[in-house]
C-alpha cells in the first residue's frame, strides 16, 4: 500500500503541473476534474464529490459534506480558486478528517500566483490502530 505521504507526493506534483499548464483563473471545478483525470492516469484510485454522512446525537445527516477528491480511500483533497485561503478553509478540511478518520489532507489553491503558495498540509491528530 502506498503510503500518505507519497499520495501526497504525487498529488502535489500533478497539481503543479496543471497550473503551471492552465494558470490560475478557471473554475473549481475544472481543476478537480483535470487533477481527478491526472491521478487515475497514474493508477490511483480517484473519488469525486464523495457525499460523507455524520452522526451526531443519534441523527444521521446524510450528506454533511462532500469531499471533492478522495485518492486511494484516504487521502482528502479540498479544491479552491479563490483569491486567498481563509483559516475556515483549514477548518473545514480538518473538520472533513475528523469525521473520516483520516490523518492528512491537502487544500489546494489554484487561483494563487505558483501552486506552491496554494498548497496547505492539513494534519488530524487521529492516528490509525
Amino acid at each position: 500500500m502506498i503510503s500518505i505521504n507519497e499520495l501526497s507526493e504525487i498529488v502535489i506534483a500533478e497539481a503543479i503541473g496543471i497550473h503551471k499548464e492552465f494558470g490560475p483563473g478557471l473554475f473549481e471545478s475544472v481543476y478537480e476534474s483535470v487533477l481527478a483525470g491526472r491521478l487515475t492516469k497514474r493508477g490511483l484510485k480517484v473519488a469525486r464529490q464523495v457525499q460523507v454522512k455524520a452522526v451526531f446525537d443519534g441523527e444521521t445527516f446524510d450528506p454533511a459534506f462532500k469531499i471533492d477528491i478522495l485518492v486511494e480511500d484516504r487521502l482528502v483533497l479540498e479544491i479552491k480558486a479563490v483569491e486567498q485561503l481563509s483559516r475556515a478553509h483549514g477548518k473545514q478540511v480538518l473538520t472533513y478528517l475528523r469525521l473520516l478518520k483520516q490523518p492528512v489532507g491537502l487544500l489546494l489553491n489554484f487561483s494563487e500566483e505558483t501552486m506552491k503558495e496554494g498548497i496547505r498540509r492539513v494534519a488530524n491528530d487521529y492516528q490509525p490502530e
